[in-house]
């Protein structure tokens, strides 16, 4: 299992994830540090089903005011809990995107081939704020440029991102731009 690090602008940090993937599916652990919006450590793990749709992210994170743990689970019809409550509010998204996170951008990309073929996906995500681990439901639309470029856009936010061969982001301007090769 090899690594990917990213410098994250955005945070004032880096991130290290060493992802497998499978035939539709995607495992991944992986730990970031961040002074913005406040010093922090972030760990996590993540599991996709068939179709690189998530069926778990368990983060902790790290800051001064001390650790909070979140255990996110989705049951594959569009249910999600998080910490065993249920969360309504994102009913029927099929992804989590972790603040902060290049890699949770690879799901949708992946699951709809958007970084290799054209098209144009809106999604509801299971948005999960760093440090603080609140969820919460986020509009996001991925649109294929080209080979290797996606645009991302949420509300008011847009980038272009660029991705590899295996769906993973090599630069997200504004946001993260990747140190290692796969």
């Amino acid at each position: 299992m090899s690594a990917i690090t990213w410098e994250v602008f955005a945070s004032g940090g880096f991130e290290t994830a060493w992802p497998e993937q499978g035939e539709g599916l995607l495992r991944a652990r992986g730990r970031a540090v961040g002074i913005e919006p406040e010093p922090y450590w972030v760990t996590y793990e993540i599991d996709t089903a068939g179709g690189f749709v998530t069926r778990g992210l368990r983060v902790t994170a790290e800051t001064a005011g001390g650790l909070r743990t979140l255990d996110l689970l989705h049951d594959g019809q569009g249910r999600w809990t998080a910490n065993g409550e249920p969360l309504p509010d994102v009913g029927g998204a099929f992804d989590c995107d972790l603040g902060l996170c290049p890699l949770t951008n690879t799901m949708p990309v992946l699951r709809h081939r958007l970084h290799q073929e054209p098209g144009e996906r809106e999604f509801l995500m299971a948005w999960v704020s760093v440090p603080d681990l609140a969820v919460r439901p986020s509009r996001q639309t991925y649109t294929h440029l080209r080979p290797g470029r996606v645009r991302f856009s949420s509300g008011d936010f847009r980038s272009d991102l660029e991705f590899d061969e295996d769906g993973f982001v090599v630069d997200y301007p504004q946001l993260a731009t990747r140190l290692t090769a796969r």
